[in-house]
């Protein structure tokens, strides 16, 4: 694992970042913590109570369904245009999955959780690229989760879309050294936000944390002041974040 500074006001003075699923748990405690740390912060969401976060912190916020590319190339034209351009990107929007494999099957439902999930990371980095390019570099953070780390049984389309998340930041970290551009991704558990709202109450009687989302954001600081790349770092109660340590794959034999 790569050390990252400790942020602190002025660290990314001068930046423009680009949070979608702004107005949420872990969209909103990212957007005032980059703004603290001196960027200036575009707040993107389906969610008007964006705009209200957008004047607290001194940004913009936009409406965006970030499940097009279409969408996300909008976003980053308006970087361009209100800012001159992009340096920083989190794609955080997300939505629980709510569906299983058999009979509850749907098929509407399951586009529209993988559009937001895994679409709108692929769709985000592809219209965010060439800006980050222009700038001579830059850095994305995107939101997966523990679920994108171990099996989920009782939510594995959840599991599937967050999987992906990993497999993409573990694969452009590398792949985009050349560029001078960064990717890494934040997996939490159960943290302070909209998607466990239906399981809240199991799990606070269940006795398990609700990591407070200013927890997450502090692990989402930390990879974009670092130096690091393609690394995966899970946000767990109780435990400093860090990245995830994967076992390589057994090599060949003859």
């Amino acid at each position: 694992m790569s050390d990252a500074p400790a942020p602190n006001s002025g660290d990314l003075a001068g930046k423009t970042a680009l949070v979608t699923g702004g107005a949420g748990g872990l969209g909103s405690a990212a957007s005032r913590a980059l703004a603290a740390a001196g960027a200036t912060v575009i707040v993107a969401d389906v969610d008007p109570a964006g705009e209200e976060l957008a004047a607290e912190i001194g940004g913009l916020f936009t409406r965006a369904d970030v499940a097009t590319l279409e969408a996300n190339r909008e976003l980053v034209e308006l970087a361009r245009r209100e800012f001159g351009g992009l340096d920083l990107v989190y794609l955080n929007a997300g939505v629980a999955s709510g569906i299983g494999l058999g009979d509850d099957f749907d098929t509407e439902r399951y586009r529209r959780v993988m559009g937001i999930n895994l679409d709108g990371v692929v769709f985000g980095t592809v219209a965010a690229l060439p800006a980050l390019r222009e700038r001579g570099g830059g850095s994305i953070v995107a939101t997966a989760s523990l679920a994108g780390l171990t099996a989920v049984p009782f939510d594995p389309i959840y599991a599937a879309n967050k999987h992906a998340v990993v497999g993409l930041a573990r694969s452009l970290g590398l792949g985009l050294a050349d560029d001078g551009i960064r990717f890494n991704a934040v997996c939490p558990g159960f943290a302070e936000s909209g998607i466990i709202e239906p399981i809240r109450d199991a799990l606070v009687e269940s006795g398990l944390p609700i990591i407070p989302a200013e927890t997450v954001a502090d692990a989402v600081l930390a990879l974009f002041t670092g130096d690091m790349s393609g690394e995966c770092w899970y946000v767990q109660a109780g435990r400093e974040a860090e990245a995830f340590r994967f076992r390589n794959i057994p090599g060949p034999r003859a």
